[in-house]
């Protein structure tokens, strides 16, 4: 059985809110915002991740904080791929089996390079 919903047609409100005027939704204080990561920093912190194949938590979550961390060379890795084994519901990182693991790995993870000292 399908239902089928007009989106056109408003909902009705619910009883206790119909005689009360719509509000807008108040705004966000200026502390909450994050600004968008295009420092420098950030820019070599993601160069690195790439050219060596390397997952973060930072980015598979999507943390609103990543310009802040990766501005300061910090960064969280995921080892095992980008999948994680474990269903957290408040995470948003993608959840399964893991792939075929890669035997070099550990030598990208742990490479000590200058520019992250």
């Amino acid at each position: 059985m399908a239902t089928v919903l007009d989106l056109n047609t408003p909902r009705p409100r619910h009883p206790e809110k119909a005689h009360r005027p719509d509000s807008p939704p108040p705004r966000k204080p200026d502390w909450i915002r994050v600004k968008a990561p295009v420092s420098p920093g950030y820019g070599e912190t993601h160069r690195i991740m790439r050219e060596n194949g390397l997952h973060t938590v930072c980015e598979e979550a999507g943390c609103p904080n990543i310009g802040e961390c990766w501005e300061k060379k910090h960064a969280t890795f995921m080892i095992m791929g980008d999948t994680c084994t474990r269903a957290c519901a408040f995470c948003n990182v993608k959840t399964g089996l893991p792939g075929a693991l890669d035997a070099g790995e550990p030598v990208m993870s742990a490479r000590r390079r200058p520019s992250l000292a």
